[in-house]
């Protein structure tokens, strides 16, 4: 039997909401135990550095010099992963002895595919030093280099996930973080791509507006009025009619089209334009999906879920129908990538980010 390991994940996901991590016991193949997750919000200071270090990111050359405050960004991005990291084990009764692996996805500040670049700040060797645990990072560079999108990356640990979920085949898992995407599963068949923008468009534009990083519960939205003219526009974007594999930058789709509108009724065009925009995706599934899985922090949008719901004609579930932790996901999938890093085993494939042939990848940190 394949050696299970102890591996913590860490996920700063588009969205720049914090750090999700989570504690699983996994193969790397077919055993996924969780032991446990936390989310640490990031500080305003954090949130602001890193806010800056992507619109920075937009001006830099590859192999330009990495300017101050980018670098200052991915120095506070560490350190709050390390404590994220010591966190956890202190709420697991653990020490870092007992863990084997950290898998530490970083913070994407630019995603090229296109240019064969992408881009991850975080530093896995200082993460290492501080931790005292092994950590593998940079898990998208090796499928990017390679022709691929980079792109999703969580659909290995939904398939795995799947295989002990008894739910009506095919699945549709769709994560809504600050861009979404949707993994489909039918026996051994494993389909996955960005749908479009998830809370990015909707959380700059509640930013900009109100203040407030994000629109709690869809509140914000509901009070408005969706402009169908705008969607419209919106979805006009020939991104939705391309063939998948495919896979979007957090900034790829912005708020153009509602700029126009009152507050209330941006937000809700907004929110509109991701439920759109997540439903379209079944123009390119080889059959209609019979149950939906909804994860990933846009499910605790209420607005966006009765949105998705009225579009949507299948059984469509919550992560935590599905009995799964939906906080967690995303940081337990990339502990179990790290596991599949350092095996040797393939992290994407070509039907989930259109690489010519099954790609391993991460780069890993000795403690």
């Amino acid at each position: 039997m394949s050696e299970i390991l102890k591996v913590i994940g860490l996920m700063s996901g588009t969205s720049l909401d914090g750090v999700d991590a989570a504690l699983i016991e996994t193969d790397g193949v077919d055993i996924v135990r969780p032991l446990g997750s936390l989310t640490i919000p990031y500080s305003p200071e954090t949130r602001a550095l890193l806010r800056a270090a992507l619109e920075e990111a937009r001006g830099v050359a590859e192999g330009a010099p990495v300017p101050h405050a980018i670098r200052d960004a991915e120095r506070h991005l560490t350190d709050a992963h390390a404590e994220a990291v010591k966190a956890l084990l202190k709420k697991a009764g653990m020490a870092e002895g007992e863990v084997n692996l950290v898998g530490f996805h970083g913070q994407t500040i630019l995603h090229r595919p296109e240019r064969r670049w992408t881009w991850q700040i975080g530093d896995g060797a200082a993460l290492a030093r501080m931790t005292g645990i092994d950590v593998v990072n940079d898990f998208r560079s090796a499928d990017v280099k390679a022709g691929g999108q980079g792109a999703p990356l969580v659909p290995l640990y939904h398939a795995a996930l799947a295989r002990n979920t008894p739910l009506a085949r095919p699945l549709a898992v769709v994560n809504i973080g600050g861009v979404a995407n949707v993994t489909y599963i039918n026996g051994d068949y494993v389909l996955a791509f960005d749908t479009g923008p998830g809370n990015a468009p909707i959380d700059d534009w509640m930013h900009r507006h109100t203040a407030v990083p994000v629109d709690r519960n869809g509140d914000f939205a509901r009070t408005g009025k969706v402009n169908d003219a705008a969607l419209d526009a919106m979805l006009a974007n020939p991104f939705f009619d391309r063939v998948p594999p495919k896979s979007l930058d957090r900034l790829d789709f912005g708020t153009a089209a509602v700029e126009s509108l009152s507050p209330e009724d941006g937000a809700a065009t907004l929110t509109a334009f991701t439920a759109a925009s997540v439903a379209r995706a079944r123009e390119h599934f080889p059959e209609p999906a019979a149950t939906w899985i909804i994860c990933g922090g846009g499910r605790h949008n209420t607005t966006l879920m009765d949105m998705l719901r009225a579009r949507i004609n299948a059984q469509l579930l919550k992560a935590e129908g599905a009995r799964w932790d939906g906080d967690a996901l995303e940081a337990e999938a990339f502990a179990y990538l790290a596991a599949r890093s350092v095996k040797g085993l393939p992290l994407s494939l070509p039907t989930t980010t259109g690489v010519a042939q099954a790609m391993t990848g991460g780069k890993f940190h000795k403690a």
